[in-house]
């Protein structure tokens, strides 16, 4: 039922998705670039909801204590607490390994606000769990979203940094000015 609610509403707001995660790839990491709107989570959600595909979102655990908590959870949100320094790449790490499918969307800006740099916990996720990078892409111009290549970390995490950089590059978010991927080089 919400695969083809989610197709009708993409298909009415003009959004067209390309490629999908083959049925036979159970887990990754989605890194989803840019994001620089809380549009982009709803865009993202119905996408992943046309794929059919169930997702997880680490999402700050103060977002959890509002009105909305109970549908965040409903949706795949996993509570973080930021204020506290914990050990978040051994748990989510630990959740690959216990279950038989996880997809974890992050968003590498870790924010919807300007950033000069990616965080780069999605990668130390993927590269302890042995789980791919998968490139998700979102760009507002062209109303076209989806599913980029698959990179496996290979512990060079500047090297594979510019391949993921290099792919993004031609994406534009909602918000232009916040960040520009043609800035990482």
């Amino acid at each position: 039922m919400l695969q083809k609610l989610a197709t009708l509403v993409l298909k009415l707001l003009g959004w067209t998705l390309i490629n999908k995660i083959p049925k036979d790839v159970k887990k990754g990491v989605i890194l989803q670039a840019p994001h620089t709107s809380m549009i982009d989570f709803v865009i993202g959600r119905m996408a992943f909801w046309q794929y059919g595909i169930k997702i997880n979102v680490l999402i700050k655990k103060e977002a959890f204590q509002t009105w909305y908590g109970g549908l965040l959870k409903a949706v795949g949100g996993i509570p973080v607490d930021r204020s506290k320094k914990t050990n978040l790449v051994d748990t989510v790490a630990k959740m690959f390994e216990e279950r038989d499918s996880l997809f974890l969307v992050v968003t590498p800006e870790g924010t919807r606000t300007r950033v000069d740099d990616w965080k780069k916990g999605f990668y130390y996720i993927a590269l302890k769990a042995n789980v791919p990078i998968i490139i998700g892409f979102i760009d507002y111009p062209k109303k076209i979203g989806g599913i980029g290549p698959f990179i496996y970390p290979s512990g060079d995490i500047e090297k594979d940094f510019e391949v993921i950089h290099a792919y993004l590059r031609g994406f534009t978010g909602k918000n232009k000015g916040w960040y520009n991927l043609e800035d990482f080089d």
